[in-house]
């Protein structure tokens, strides 16, 4: 039996490893993001359905703003559409906290207002 319901919401946040830095400014690829989204998706689905679910569609992809390694990132996903076997999400990554090396290697801000750096919407398939 479904619990899925309009407005529900999943929050992960995590730490991006300088081991995920694709490009120079220790940049991570767009591809870091889409992942988060899959893990958020995923436990909606768990939570919802039961069942771990499988994507079927990604839609309006932005990238608004860099992901660096050391940044701190929240994904968030919301219910916003349910179908008898679908579900449609919105996906949101935030950066909550960075890096701040110019005041030491190992130094770190929390962002107060977070980065939107990442949104999209999905569609997810549940048995």
């Amino acid at each position: 039996m479904s619990t899925a319901e309009v407005g529900r919401t999943v929050v992960h946040r995590r730490y991006v490893p300088y081991s995920h830095a694709h490009y120079a400014g220790n940049l991570v690829d767009g591809a870091y993001s889409l992942a988060a989204f899959g893990d958020v998706a995923t436990e909606m689905c768990i939570i919802t359905d039961g069942d771990e679910g499988l994507f079927a569609s990604y839609s309006d992809v932005q990238f608004k703003a860099p992901v660096r390694a050391g940044d701190v990132i929240e994904i968030e996903a919301r219910l916003v559409r349910v179908g008898r076997r679908s579900r449609e999400l919105d996906f949101e990554v935030r950066v909550v906290c960075r890096g701040a090396g110019d005041r030491g290697e190992s130094s770190a801000d929390v962002l107060e207002p977070a980065i939107v750096a990442t949104t999209a919407r999905g569609v997810v398939v549940v048995p």
